[in-house]
């Protein structure tokens, strides 16, 4: 079933919905969540994307989230998006400031999180292929190594660069 997702304007109003599909096809603006999560020592989550994913396939991530439903609130999506993709539930999320994204691929309004999580981490098998806790140092290097998602670099990057 192709679920229904929020358009947005520029002034990140909503304007509409649309089928997902029909979002991806003609890249029209939408909001999504993302949540960088670290564990106590302050490791960050890196994970990589399956082969069959809609956008960014088979690329490396370190945010955990996804595309917002018509009507969801944004917190409610963040908390969902990561007890869907990672496992994850009951972490204390912290917001940090939002951010717009676009490119030919996707174009977005970003809500985005962290939180600190000392528990299991269970992938969702149709969207995470591989994941692994990295220092912030390691990650820095590796940003310029392997191939990660352009949306999250350019979202999260400097903040994960000022953790270092």
């Amino acid at each position: 079933m192709d679920e229904i997702v929020a358009i947005l304007d520029e002034d990140n109003h909503v304007i509409g919905s649309a089928p997902r599909s029909v979002m991806r096809r003609d890249n029209l603006r939408h909001a999504a969540t993302g949540v960088l999560v670290r564990n106590p020592a302050g490791d960050i989550y890196v994970h990589r994307r399956t082969a069959t994913k809609d956008v960014f396939p088979a690329c490396y991530d370190f945010s955990a989230g996804g595309v917002i439903a018509a009507g969801e609130d944004p917190y409610d999506a963040v908390v969902r998006e990561l007890a869907e993709e990672l496992g994850i539930s009951g972490a204390d999320l912290v917001k940090l400031p939002e951010g717009d994204y676009a490119d030919e691929s996707t174009n977005y309004h970003a809500y985005l999180y962290t939180c600190v999580w000392d528990g299991p981490v269970t992938h969702q098998p149709e969207e995470v292929s591989w994941g692994a806790w990295m220092s912030p140092a390691e990650l820095v290097r590796r940003l310029d190594d392997w191939p990660f998602v352009p949306d999250t670099t350019a979202l999260l990057g400097a903040y994960v660069r000022s953790l270092v």
